[in-house]
């Protein structure tokens, strides 16, 4: 399990630090739920969180079905949550 979190970090953040301006203040943290679940929090720079949103969400929407699609081969749920 932790492995596959370590997968899903990592295309998280390669997703993510090309689209931002401050990719020294991007954190990435992953949190594996008692369910197996696993919950992925994404901290940027105030600035930057509007680019990793995007225009309606569309961005964080796709971050959030890449990870879901890279999980679903060992049928584990994922949650990516952007805090600011």
């Amino acid at each position: 399990m932790a492995e596959q979190t370590e997968d899903i970090v990592g295309l998280v953040e390669s997703v993510v630090r090309p689209l931002i301006e401050f990719p020294d203040e991007l954190q990435i943290e992953a949190s594996d739920a008692e369910d197996g679940s696993i919950l992925v929090e994404v901290r940027v720079n105030e600035e930057d969180a509007g680019k990793v949103i995007g225009r309606q969400g569309r961005v964080i929407k796709a971050i959030r079905t890449l990870a879901r699609a890279a999980a679903s081969r060992t049928n584990t749920h994922v949650e990516v949550e952007l805090i600011d």
